[in-house]
């Protein structure tokens, strides 16, 4: 029981109140968050779209999100995190509502598209106030909290979607729209701003956001992350080797369940896992890992074995999560922050939009191996790539993080 005690204060213990609201809030935005995961299942089957068509909506929503990442980290700078995750919300909530209205294909693709802005919109001020309150010895653990948060608050939204799959649309619309409200009204009563302000995240060199584009240092490790995330984000495709390789593709539920599982079971483990280890090691192996996993699709010809090359790639994902998160603070100068947590941002959603469309366009052309061979190739020039990188990063890590940096830090939080 001491040792249970013990886990629970090491996990959980002495993290300011206003990251728990910021925990919440996830939790609550992703458990109803079912606007797009409506939109996945039934514009083929309910709407009437043709299969481009439908990939078309999600690729926007995707292109969306790349677009708000940028525009949010500059704004989470330059206007604040407080203002900026308000009207990302607020303005979520309102283009939520306007996706139920109609099922005409073109408004449809605008909407995801506006749709897909404000969610990208919110995520680098929503990230920079994470940093901003947890200070460089608490941020692994909250990064991990938060990534937990996500993954069980998808789960969930992923079981409501199955619930509420013959609903009225607009009644799952509104669903979506009210938690967005009630995530606004968590961050309006319970998140102060944490920005240092306009004086202070002002550039002083001048040139803003092309100050983080000429950062080579952190712009090497987002294009590792993108190439990271494109791997993942590839098991999209996963029906598709089902198809070709015999197997039912209505087993890819079950199959890509083990991901949500493994998360939510075993994700807060993590930080005790990987913290002994340098993080550069840690992100080696996750290369290896998810690249062994993917690659690993193009020989799975059965439900259980593609379910274990899920177990592989997951825990890859999984000991990435929260070494990333505070790799990508630890790179992210305190006056820049909500702009490199953009730029990141955008490593991710930039795949979500490229990885099946890439990925369809090889599987259609090539042989059925040939995209999973080359995604573990992929993992190991990833693996490489931090290898080679490391060293220089761990160094800019340090110096961003020493202890004059950490005192001003403590005084924004």
């Amino acid at each position: 029981m001491r040792s249970l005690r013990t886990w629970a204060g090491d996990t959980v213990g002495g993290l300011p109140a206003t990251f728990w609201y910021l925990w919440l809030g996830t939790l609550i935005n992703r458990l109803g968050a079912v606007a797009v995961l409506f939109l996945e299942i039934h514009m083929v089957s309910g709407y009437g779209f043709s299969a481009t068509l439908a990939g078309l909506v999600l690729g926007l929503y995707g292109g969306g999100m790349a677009l708000g990442s940028i525009a949010g980290g500059v704004l989470a700078d330059r206007w604040g995190r407080r203002p900026t995750l308000l009207l990302a919300n607020i303005a979520g909530v309102v283009t939520a509502l306007a996706l139920g209205i109609t099922l005409t294909p073109w408004f449809v693709a605008l909407t995801a598209l506006v749709y897909g802005f404000w969610n990208g919109l919110g995520r680098p001020a929503y990230s920079a106030t994470l940093v901003d309150v947890l200070g460089p010895t608490k941020r692994m653990r909250g990064m991990n909290l938060n990534y937990w948060a996500i993954n069980l608050g998808f789960s969930g939204a992923a079981f409501l979607a199955g619930v509420l799959a013959h609903t009225p649309r607009m009644v799952v619309f509104v669903l979506n729209a009210a938690v967005l409200a009630i995530t606004t009204v968590i961050i309006a009563v319970k998140v102060p701003e944490t920005s240092p302000g306009p004086a202070l995240s002002a550039p002083k060199e001048g040139g803003g956001l092309s100050l983080v584009l000429r950062d080579r240092v952190f712009m090497i490790y987002v294009l590792l992350n993108l190439g990271l995330w494109s791997i993942i984000e590839s098991c999209k495709l996963i029906p598709i080797a089902m198809v070709n390789q015999g197997i039912d593709p209505a087993n890819y539920g079950s199959v890509i369940a083990v991901n949500g599982v493994m998360i939510v079971a075993l994700q807060l483990f993590i930080p005790k896992l990987v913290g002994r280890h340098p993080r550069n090691r840690v992100q080696i192996a996750s290369a290896l890992l998810v690249g062994l996993g993917m690659g690993a699709v193009g020989l799975a010809g059965s439900v259980p074995t593609l379910a274990l090359t899920v177990v592989v790639w997951t825990l890859g994902e999984m000991i990435n999560a929260p070494v990333n998160g505070t790799t990508i603070a630890d790179l992210s100068s305190p006056a820049m922050r909500g702009r490199y947590q953009g730029v990141a941002s955008m490593s991710f959603t930039a795949a979500n939009f490229f990885a099946p469309i890439v990925g369809g366009l090889v599987l259609d052309n090539t042989p059925h191996a040939t995209l999973w061979f080359g995604l573990g190739v992929l993992g190991l020039i990833i693996a490489a790539g931090h290898l080679l990188s490391g060293p220089a990063r761990e160094r800019r890590a340090t110096h961003l993080t020493r202890p004059e940096v950490v005192r001003d830090e403590a005084l924004v939080a």
